[in-house]
């Protein structure tokens, strides 16, 4: 939350920044954060603060090296955990488990995020939480209740 608060005061993210919050949430992929001019992390990062849809700005953050979606979820709820929660495998595992999905996914693109984002701002406006504390929630169910391996 503090990199999300940075994040809003400047409307971009350095190239350090970045990294943080890359390590924060993937640490094999984040090094990858590193190979990107500083300048284009800045620019990137600062065109997608100005735009309101979440489709967009998940493209635009993972046109950057070593930002995926789960990643650019990270991002999202850096800026707005109201309104964002992180995704990954676990949250689809879940969310799988409790039947919203047909299939099980290990990788995921900005459309992915967009379903999984439906479903949980709909399960934080049936409740008492924050859709990043219904996101982190169904993270913690898998990791309790998964059995096998994750991938």
């Amino acid at each position: 939350m503090q990199i999300g608060e940075k994040y809003h005061q400047k409307e971009y993210l350095t190239k350090d920044e970045l990294y943080q919050l890359a390590h924060l949430n993937s640490t094999r992929s984040s090094y990858h954060v590193k190979k990107n001019p500083a300048r284009r992390v800045e620019k990137v990062t600062e065109a997608a603060y100005q735009l309101y849809d979440d489709f967009c700005r998940l493209a635009l953050y993972t046109s950057l090296m070593g930002i995926g979606t789960p990643t650019a979820s990270a991002i999202l709820t850096s800026l707005d955990p109201q309104k964002h929660c992180v995704i990954d495998t676990r949250v689809w595992a879940t969310l799988y488990n409790l039947g919203y999905f047909e299939e099980e996914k290990e990788s995921f693109k900005p459309d992915d995020y967009i379903k999984i984002i439906r479903i949980v701002r709909k399960l934080a406006a049936e409740s008492e939480y924050t859709t990043a504390e219904i996101g982190y929630a169904l993270f913690a169910y898998d990791t309790v209740h998964r059995r096998g391996n994750l991938h």
